[in-house]
């Protein structure tokens, strides 16, 4: 094998004990740290409206509630649409070398955001415009997922994807609790300008730069590139073709769309339903959430994926429900708990469907395959672990965009965010049918429609 200080890296057998447990896991672990490093900041950045939308009327800007929640969710439409060429892209260009890039173009978003959240005279299609670009922040955690399913073996996949991706959800986390913080402080502020409104709106980007600036130096220096990971995009691509890309993808928008949805939608949600209440607490939804997706993982490694996330859609339901309730009757308290608990359980559905996404493309590819060799069985897993990385990164999280957008066309039709929950509830209800009739139901099938239930998947 190549060294590992070397960009590229031309013989990697992950699920090689001996090679793994001699060079594997040190490689693997060293990419996963600076591959959260930089999600973390793709997060942050991608969620960081979520704040600056709620401080803008304080600073001069007069735009509707519905025009607010609308900045929200666009950076989430943005973020969801970039996954796809990003997913593709770590396999053309080599992980090490798209973080570098993916890393880079975060300077962009938070350049423009220092610059116009200066401007309170900016027409809104043009703070559109500057928000969409936060988007840019949701691809790099498809290119990431994607990238560090290649470094481990199935047996720990759920684990190390689980791990990686809740390093990248707390940047929503840290986002919400220190955006606030320096937005009221003078020393971050490149321009020396005056705070308007009272807040220094601009050190909402420029407080990002130098952790950027990290981040790339990292990937350039303490990351690998893998031969074996390298496809063309026609090899990628062909998980577009596959039924349950698409079957996960509906799914995953119900854990990882809620996740992100709710988290971007979460600040302005308290600060229209709860006025007296800071959104300065809202940091608590996406901390918990982050920090309970390894558990999902962890959980699903152990009893399998589709079990977990079964259960875990009809505890989403539950809280739901509580949180229906307690906006109903404007207590913030019981909202609170209720939207945490929900919080909780997007991040074991995160974990657990993420788990799911490997395990179902290698029972797929094996039965295509018909493997029996060792050989074809061989060929049969590399094939599945080029779709999987595929498909880990293209399933989206459109979630990041309806559910800020369905909170505040129900505000500005009702006066209220029930309906959108409400709608949001039946959504989680096709969700568990889905996964109960594709991965847990044992009974009858036709040969097109052949149950994975067996396969613990």
């Amino acid at each position: 094998m190549s060294k590992a200080s070397s960009t590229w890296i031309s013989d990697w057998d992950p699920e090689n004990e001996k090679f793994w447990n001699s060079k594997g896991k040190f490689i693997a672990r060293r990419n996963l740290i600076w591959s959260i490093v930089a999600e973390h900041l793709g997060f942050s950045i991608w969620l960081i409206w979520s704040i600056v939308a709620t401080k803008l009327p304080q600073a001069g800007f007069h735009y509707t509630t519905d025009q607010l929640f609308q900045l929200v969710a666009l950076p989430g439409l943005i973020g969801s649409l970039m996954r796809f060429p990003y997913t593709f892209l770590v396999t053309i260009f080599g992980g090490r070398n798209w973080t570098i890039f993916s890393a880079s173009v975060l300077f962009i978003p938070t350049i423009a955001l220092a610059y116009f959240v200066t401007q309170p005279d900016t027409p809104f299609w043009l703070m559109m415009t500057v928000a969409a670009t936060a988007g840019l922040g949701g691809g790099n955690f498809a290119s990431s997922m994607t990238n560090i399913s290649f470094f481990y073996p199935d047996r720990m996949k759920g684990w190390a994807l689980g791990l990686n991706a809740a390093g990248g959800n707390i940047g929503v986390s840290s986002v919400q609790l220190l955006t606030p913080i320096l937005m009221g402080l003078g020393i971050v502020n490149l321009y020396q300008a005056a705070p308007v409104g009272g807040v220094y709106l601009q050190n909402a980007g420029l407080m990002w730069l130098l952790p950027l600036a990290v981040a790339v130096f990292g990937a350039i220096f303490f990351m690998n590139n893998l031969t074996s990971a390298r496809s063309s995009f026609k090899e990628a691509a062909a998980v577009v073709k596959r039924k349950h890309t698409w079957i996960m993808s509906y799914i995953y928008i119900g854990t990882f769309g809620s996740f992100i949805g709710y988290s971007a939608a979460f600040p302005l949600l308290i600060k229209t339903q709860f006025p007296t209440i800071t959104v300065a607490i809202a940091f608590l939804g996406p901390l918990v959430g982050s920090l309970s997706r390894p558990l999902g993982g962890l959980l699903a490694d152990r009893i399998g994926g589709a079990i977990v996330t079964f259960w875990n859609f009809i505890a989403m339901g539950a809280a739901t429900i509580g949180v229906l309730y307690f906006v109903e009757v404007k207590e913030f308290a019981g909202f609170l708990a209720m939207f945490l608990v929900l919080f909780v359980t997007t991040g074991i559905g995160n974990g657990s469907t993420y788990r799911m996404i490997p395990s179902i493309f290698r029972e797929e590819k094996l039965r295509e395959m018909k493997a029996t060799g060792e050989a074809a069985k061989t060929a049969a897993v590399s094939a599945a672990r080029i779709e999987s990385g595929a498909a880990l990164g293209f399933i989206g999280a459109c979630g990041g965009y309806f559910i800020p957008r369905g909170f505040g066309a129900s505000i500005a039709a009702t006066g209220g965010p029930q309906l959108a929950l409400a709608i949001y509830l039946g959504f989680y209800a096709t969700c568990l049918a889905l996964t109960w009739w594709f991965y847990l139901h044992k009974g009858f099938r036709t040969p097109r429609t052949t149950s994975l239930a067996h396969a613990r998947v």
